[in-house]
């Protein structure tokens, strides 16, 4: 099934208040347009890192009571699942669509991922602050960055993932976000040239090594 794009309906299911009713919506609504987001994205992206990509659909399977804020479909290079490697993300909540790349705690080589980056700090910094609109999380459920990396300091930047070696429930999040309004005006075809394009802008830290 081709990706169908997002309507306001989607974004209104994050106002169901009690935990069986939105889950039961995301489950008939949302996870199919992810699921065909995923199917759509997934090539292209293997492409652009050089290597396997798979698509997950988030299940929220250990939620049982509190409704997810968010709901998403991550790109990862394992099979069974992408919390324990890097990995991309489209993330949509009530007010936005956010295009992300995360490093979680579950990451077994998050400290060598960390190494990586300061190591190669002269070169990336720079292009990261170069691009507008990219933001950074503090947690990778909120709507909103923290800062966005054109407007830090190089060396704040720069200091980002330490805490990815001090603390072993650390994450690193970055990325775009894209407001519900104009998410709704987009064709199909336009939402995913611009998921393309902000992946494509992330592609480097994916492949940190």
């Amino acid at each position: 099934m081709p990706f169908e794009g997002f309507s306001a309906k989607d974004f209104e299911v994050f106002n169901i208040p009690d935990f069986a009713g939105r889950m039961s919506r995301i489950r008939a609504q949302i996870q199919p347009k992810l699921l065909a987001l995923g199917e759509g994205l997934a090539p292209t992206l293997a492409g652009a890192v050089g290597g396997d990509v798979f698509a997950h659909v988030a299940k929220h399977m250990r939620r049982t009571v509190n409704p997810p804020e968010d709901t998403w479909v991550a790109f990862g290079p394992e099979k069974r699942g992408y919390k324990k490697a890097q990995h991309f993300k489209v993330a949509i909540s009530r007010h936005c669509v956010r295009f992300l790349f995360e490093v979680g705690p579950e990451y077994a080589e998050k400290a060598k991922w960390a190494v990586a980056w300061q190591r190669q700090a002269g070169s990336l910094v720079p292009a990261l602050r170069k691009l507008k609109g990219l933001g950074w999380y503090k947690n990778e459920h909120d709507e909103e960055p923290a800062a966005d990396l054109h407007e830090m300091a190089p060396e704040t930047l720069k200091a980002l993932p330490r805490e990815l070696i001090r603390r072993r429930d650390a994450h690193l999040v970055l990325g775009r976000r894209l407001a519900a309004a104009e998410v709704t005006r987009m064709r199909p075809a336009d939402f995913e040239q611009a998921a393309r394009a902000a992946f494509k802008d992330l592609v480097p830290l994916y492949r940190l090594r």
